[in-house]
């Protein structure tokens, strides 16, 4: 549930950004009672401020009564300079594996403790998944995820082993001793790779885009069918989150 604003004294601006917050990826279309009850507000409130911001663009309203992200705010979200010039250097590379592959291709940053997918190509011939721009996904299941990790210290990974590994699939590795091994594997190699534990009959290989100074930037991933050999795309992975690195320095 989007944070309660019940409280007295609130700015109109508080409460406009609270109707924002109502919209997620498990959320992504929302009714003038679903944004009322997820935000807390009265209807009349939540109906008044919902028409600002249509008025704004930044809802638009769905055929079905129902509302959505509008354009203006997805314009100003791509202006912000750190991802955009991530996703500027990023593409070139990911047209490149996506042609050479025709798989899903993600590139992802770390957000709290989740991985954050902020460019994505795929086509009707990829494998299906759950993953969708703006989307996250959990570290310790994917790819992406395990590359971010590796490279983000022990507290990272102190952190979502204290809140739990959940098991997506029965191949999910819930157990922080096995995780921990897996990184440090990953470290060794400079890939990642998850079989089937995000999803059943998709498997990923995935590279981090590294700092300067070692830090992770971001990760780059291929995700494929359960059939794919994917150590056989690691080195093409590995060699695209290198250039995307040097792109970005």
């Amino acid at each position: 549930m989007a944070g309660r604003t019940n409280t007295p004294g609130q700015t109109v601006s508080r409460r406009l950004l609270t109707v924002l917050d109502c919209f997620d990826v498990a959320h992504p279309a929302l009714s003038l009672t679903d944004v009322a009850t997820r935000s807390g507000l009265p209807i009349s409130t939540a109906r008044r401020l919902i028409g600002e911001l249509r008025a704004w663009g930044g809802l638009e309203r769905l055929e079905d009564g129902r509302y959505r992200i509008g354009m203006r705010l997805w314009t100003i979200g791509t202006l912000a300079p750190q991802q955009r010039g991530l996703r500027e250097a990023a593409l070139p590379y990911m047209h490149d594996l996506f042609q050479a592959t025709q798989e899903n291709i993600q590139l992802t940053v770390l957000e709290g403790t989740e991985a954050l997918c902020v460019e994505k190509i795929s086509s009707d011939r990829a494998v299906p998944t759950q993953t969708h721009i703006g989307g996250r996904l959990p570290l310790h299941a994917t790819g992406v995820g395990k590359a971010i990790l590796a490279f983000s210290g022990k507290g990272l990974l102190t952190t979502v082993a204290a809140g739990g590994l959940s098991r997506m699939t029965p191949h999910t590795i819930t157990q922080p001793g096995r995780l921990a091994s897996a990184l440090a594997e990953v470290r060794r190699s400079g890939v990642a790779y998850s079989y089937e534990e995000m999803t059943l009959g998709a498997v990923s290989v995935a590279a981090p885009i590294l700092t300067l100074d070692g830090g992770v930037r971001a990760a780059l991933g291929i995700v494929a069918h359960s059939r794919a050999a994917v150590d056989r795309l690691a080195p093409a992975v590995r060699t695209a989150a290198l250039g995307i690195a040097r792109s970005t320095r």
